[in-house]
């Protein structure tokens, strides 16, 4: 199984919850000071499927109490986020307005990634010949009334794919606290 069907937005802020923190150990460097590698999360989907609101449900999971919203103008959103002792940054990029793949090379995503950061990008393929391929690949596809989510991983994200399709099938009628996540479970 490589895909689950998600019914609403709230189902869909809850699969951004419950990704969250599968994406925990990779935020979590070791010693606490040191700078994670930086990932890619590639979020592929049709206008309205839902792939801002998913990132808004990681981004809550993570903390963010603020305004979520889909980075269609501003092209970047950064998040700081509280991850043990230490500070990451998660960066919302949306490339949906990009002429060319080679204004890439203006946006510095290179060093967001150099500097450990995690980079949720929205239409990807806009990127294409420029971006490297994915850690991790959510593909959301329009199935009314709802949607249905993919997830791959390459090589060890796999598993963060599968635990969070995992966690996704169980029943969502209780809410608990784990350190500074709210998760569904």
């Amino acid at each position: 199984m490589d895909s689950i069907y998600i019914p609403d937005e709230e189902q869909m802020l809850r699969a951004g919850q419950i990704l969250a923190p599968q994406l925990t150990p990779w935020l979590q460097a070791e010693p606490p000071t040191a700078t994670p590698p930086g990932a890619l999360v590639f979020l592929h989907g049709d206008l309205g499927a839902g792939k801002t609101t998913l990132v808004r449900g990681l981004l809550r999971a993570y903390g963010v109490s603020g305004a979520v919203r889909s980075p269609t103008y501003t092209l970047i959103e950064p998040y700081e986020v509280a991850v043990g002792p230490s500070q990451r940054r998660l960066y919302h990029l949306d490339l949906y307005r990009l002429a060319d793949p080679e204004e890439l090379e203006y946006l510095g995503w290179q060093e967001l990634l150099a500097d450990g950061g995690l980079l949720l990008i929205e239409w990807p393929e806009r990127g294409a010949g420029w971006l490297p391929a994915p850690d991790l690949r959510l593909s959301i596809t329009m199935q009314p009334p709802g949607r249905t989510l993919k997830l791959s991983g390459h090589g060890a994200w796999q598993a963060v794919a599968l635990k969070t399709l995992f966690e996704l099938e169980k029943p969502s009628a209780n809410v608990r606290k784990l350190d500074n996540f709210q998760v569904y479970c």
